[in-house]
């Protein structure tokens, strides 16, 4: 099982903690939203694997289940990327 995060900018609120439970992870932008941080030093909002970030998956899912608009969502995903199923938010 494969899993991947992505930070819906329409939902995002700013609220930070998802940067405050996985900093290895999140960040807030210059526009005050929340961004993945990969480990090859960029930044996005769309969907990231696991193995491209650098923290663990109890972090992750925990900030997901940390922000209080559901704006982290996160998929399981095959060996081909294509999407499974939704995990978080239930």
């Amino acid at each position: 099982m494969a899993l991947k995060v992505k930070v819906d900018r329409e939902l995002c609120i700013g609220a930070a903690s998802c940067v405050a439970v996985a900093p290895n992870t999140f960040e807030l932008d210059n526009e005050g939203k929340a961004v993945i941080k990969k480990k090859d030093g960029t930044m996005t909002s769309d969907f990231v694997n696991y193995t491209d970030i650098g923290d663990n998956e109890i972090n992750i899912s925990n900030a997901a289940k940390s922000c209080p608009v559901n704006a982290i969502i996160i998929v399981e995903v095959d060996d081909a990327g294509n999407e499974i199923r939704q995990v978080w938010p239930a």
